[in-house]
């Protein structure tokens, strides 16, 4: 027999299906049963006045560190902080150590990701041997062993011939590939933005055009060969247009944003604290606004974390030194309700399809709905919680959070995967 859960009086939003009503919906088994006014005598039972009740939240952008940093962050770690923050599916990134760039490591990180028993763990493949670049990796034993799409994250593919036969060895099994868009040529060795802020700190610089050079050549490389492309972190002005025209031209580009991309320029980084210091690096206060309207405006098709943890010890070294990277997964919502919703730049649905149905649409997988007969992924949130971000709570091994201490609102109550209560606040 199926166990039975109901959720009564919630706000359900499913941007999906263009859903935004107050309503009772049953879980049964795996499933979503029934949505309206549901008459049941189910005993496990939550009163979601107040709160909505949408999708669970995918991100597909995370670094869970396995294998070869497990001191940063375990898939089993990971998952934790990822029901923590309201997400019921991730899409893990290759740069590991070794690079996740044959069949095995696919295999091996879904494997641990059942064994963690939290979150939905997908994961993308390195798209070249090591991520190197100099060779490309067994792209089709990797989409065969479930991987969803090829990237070498960290490190952009340089040569446009390599990134040419990803492209059409990838349109062979119909999954995107995504790059971190960054010609070396103008951005090996920088630490921060080029600008005036870098010129004061006497720290070396990564220029916006290192980012927007490697979108153009890709958008070429896209319009020759059609295949499913996707701009990851994108962080400038001149990327916005860029991904304005390939949409204009009706191109199967997309493009993610991060919070931090949103909620800090490079000014943050006038302290020299590590914890600003990321990849790509934080921009100008022009780069911050344009993005804010390209959300606006319907160009940007996902809202990742870019969850990228570190030990202490990393981050506590020289500017110069550390790592790139904020663990974010666990407040991300809060983040786009202080950058987005408070501001008036989106409401509720249009932040849930950003963090749902598009993303997921984005790697190909059919999630971020709730309907009769869909799995049970569902995510609830109470939107006028208030609570201030503690990173020494976090589920994830790692505290590099520039939000510690922050006093936020949206909070993540409970995250229900396939059926069952992964994440409870009050637990």
């Amino acid at each position: 027999m199926n166990s039975k859960l109901l959720i009564k009086n919630g706000r359900i939003i499913d941007p999906a299906n263009k859903v935004d009503t107050k309503a009772d919906l049953l879980v049964a088994g795996e499933k979503i049963a029934q949505i309206g006014a549901v008459k049941s005598d189910c005993d496990n039972i939550i009163d979601a006045a107040g709160k909505l009740v949408t999708p669970g939240l995918i991100d597909i952008h995370v670094h869970f560190r396995e294998p070869g940093d497990e001191e940063e962050e375990t898939i089993a770690s990971g998952s934790a902080a990822a029901v923590a923050g309201g997400f019921t599916s991730v899409v893990c990134m290759p740069n590991t150590t070794p690079a996740i760039d044959d069949e095995t490591s696919v295999e091996y990180v879904h494997r641990m990701g059942r064994q963690a028993r939290k979150t939905f763990i997908y994961v993308m493949g390195a798209i070249t041997k090591g991520r190197q670049g100099n060779e490309l990796a067994e792209m089709g034993l990797m989409a065969q062993a479930g991987a969803i799409g090829f990237t070498d994250d960290g490190a952009g593919v340089q040569d446009a011939s390599m990134m040419l036969r990803a492209l059409k060895y990838a349109g062979m099994f119909d999954v995107v590939v995504a790059q971190h868009c960054q010609d070396d040529s103008l951005g090996t060795g920088g630490v921060m933005n080029a600008g005036y802020n870098s010129t004061i700190l006497g720290l070396a610089g990564i220029d916006p055009l290192a980012e927007e050079m490697m979108l153009w050549r890709d958008i070429q490389l896209v319009k020759k060969t059609g295949v499913r492309y996707h701009a990851q972190h994108i962080s400038t002005a001149g990327s916005v247009e860029l991904i304005r025209q390939a949409k204009a031209d009706k191109l199967p580009v997309t493009c993610e944003v991060t919070p931090h991309h949103l909620l800090f320029s490079d000014d943050a980084v006038m302290d020299y604290d590590t914890n600003y210091k990321v990849n790509p690096p934080l921009r100008t206060v022009k780069d911050v606004e344009a993005l804010k309207r390209a959300i606006q405006e319907g160009l940007v098709d996902a809202l990742v974390t870019d969850h990228a943890p570190h030990l202490q010890s990393e981050k506590e070294l020289e500017f110069l030194a550390a790592p790139f990277g904020i663990a974010s997964l666990e407040c991300a919502l809060a983040l786009y309700v202080k950058a987005l919703i408070e501001p008036g730049i989106c409401d509720w649905g249009g932040l849930i399809s950003l963090m749902t149905h598009r993303p997921g649409r984005v790697i190909g997988i059919d999630k971020g709905t709730i309907a009769e007969g869909d799995r049970a992924d569902i995510t609830i949130i109470d939107p006028d919680a208030e609570y201030t971000i503690d990173a020494a709570k976090f589920q994830s091994k790692s505290r590099n959070c520039p939000y510690n201490g922050w006093q936020v609102k949206g909070r993540v109550e409970k995250t229900i995967v396939a059926g069952e209560i992964r994440y409870s606040a009050d637990r």
